[in-house]
């Protein structure tokens, strides 16, 4: 197999040098070409058509971000973002993993040699998911095409009277078009089956079969995910207004935690602005990152959403209509305290699952909270980590669990994990699990 052909941009001579030769270790990767500034970058992707670009922050004539929208515009694919760990550069890094970067890492201190090899560590790790990534969307389009194409087989002939049974199945997949400015951000871990033949099996698993998953539950919580009716959210009302209506109570009746990792995010950005100011529930959100890198997302985040999104600390109580980010390189859990509240607890313990935040970590602090209705929800990343804790929340009665589907993930890792262990009651696009979250909470339904 031919290596992925690579295009490393930095404005350092000496850090396109590091990256280059981090690169070429591995057999699987070739370093076709090197840019100094964002102009340089778009002028070589359209000469060289590189499988997979590393591209720096922070540069002169053209900065990474808008290389990154001029390159996307041209032919998505993944982009890997070199940043700084100044504010500028953090800032910038958040808004670039909105307009389409894959992820981004930490460039290296020069004067650390454990550091930099740190450093070539992860960003072979972000390769190769990046590629696996694109693979798989390529094993799930033609997978799609060969459906659409049996989809659209008809009678001959067919009586007028016929063409209403001519329609495609209700499969979760297909309930959306994927705009052609998202193509990059679909890209996929590479598996060896089919995969939307892996949901179509697994969704049915989950909603129709738990009972064999562990205690039975409700009939109302394993219903199917192609019952689901979006909620139509009001257009017209103001933030002000929607702001005015969240409960002066701080007595929680429902809970929200929510995992993520690569494409994390852009798909929390998607979940969190359609969620009404009135929303009845805090959300507790993991979002692997390193430290600082955080804060800088809860900015973003809180400046479109109608939540007020912040940055998690230590002792904070838990309200409804707020949403709370584990912070970069800390553990977040949620605990009653003696008055009945509901608090935060920051830590920083060993990580799990290779990480800290972790998301099992989260959720497994959400087992002994069982006063109130919990609600799970992992969206796309890499690995499994969530599902092991998701499932036992499933197995011990939680309210309800969401994974993001295979459509609209970047990386089908985390969701995937979840919905193979048979602990999902909705399988929903990104773009559906808010309105089936405000339905379940607000309404109870």
């Amino acid at each position: 197999m031919k290596p992925f052909r690579v295009l490393v941009v930095d404005d350092s001579a000496f850090m396109r040098k590091i990256f280059s030769d981090f690169i070429e270790r591995d057999p699987s990767f070739q370093v076709v070409g090197t840019a100094d500034n964002g102009l340089d970058a778009v002028r070589k992707v359209k000469e060289l058509n590189p499988d997979v670009i590393t591209l720096d922050v922070e540069m002169p004539e053209m900065n990474g971000l808008d290389a990154l929208k001029l390159i996307m515009e041209s032919g998505p694919r993944p982009v890997i973002m070199l940043s700084g760990i100044n504010e500028q550069g953090m800032k910038e890094t958040i808004l670039a993993l909105e307009a389409g970067a894959f992820d981004f890492i930490r460039k290296p201190s020069i004067s650390n040699a454990l550091d930099i090899e740190q450093v070539r560590s992860e960003l072979m790790k972000q390769l190769n998911a990046a590629m696996q990534a694109k693979q798989r969307r390529a094993l799930w389009e033609e997978e799609e095409q060969r459906r659409r194409s049996a989809d659209i087989t008809v009678p001959l002939s067919p009586k007028p009277s016929d063409k209403t049974l001519i329609k495609k199945p209700q499969v979760i997949e297909k309930r959306t078009t994927v705009r052609q400015t998202d193509q990059r951000s679909n890209l996929k871990e590479s598996p060896r089956i089919p995969p939307s033949r892996t949901v179509e099996k697994k969704v049915s698993t989950a909603a129709e079969g738990a009972e064999h998953a562990g205690p039975k539950r409700k009939q109302a919580d394993r219903k199917p995910v192609t019952d689901f009716v979006p909620v139509a959210l009001p257009e017209n009302e103001s933030r002000q207004l929607r702001e005015a209506k969240i409960p002066q109570s701080t007595e929680l009746t429902d809970l929200v935690a929510v995992g993520c990792s690569t494409g994390g995010p852009r798909a929390l950005k998607a979940l969190l602005e359609p969620i009404p100011g009135d929303f009845r529930a805090p959300i507790v959100i993991v979002q692997h990152m390193p430290p600082s890198f955080t804060k800088s997302l809860a900015q973003r985040l809180n400046s479109f959403s109608q939540l007020e999104v912040m940055e998690a600390e230590q002792g904070m109580v838990l309200e409804p209509g707020k949403a709370y980010i584990a912070p970069g390189g800390s553990h977040m859990r949620v605990c009653r305290s003696d008055s009945g509240a509901y608090q935060i607890r920051i830590s920083e313990d060993e990580a799990r699952n290779g990480h800290r935040p972790s998301v099992d970590v989260l959720f497994e602090s959400l087992l002994p909270l069982t006063m109130i209705k919990r609600h799970a929800v992992l969206m796309t990343g890499m690995g499994s980590d969530g599902a092991r804790m998701m499932k036992k929340l499933y197995d011990t009665g939680v309210t309800s669990t969401y994974a993001e589907s295979e459509q609209t993930c970047v990386v089908y890792g985390m969701p995937r994990s979840a919905v193979e262990l048979g602990c999902v009651s909705h399988v929903l696009p990104l773009h559906d699990i808010a309105p089936r979250m405000v339905q379940a909470v607000n309404n109870g339904k």
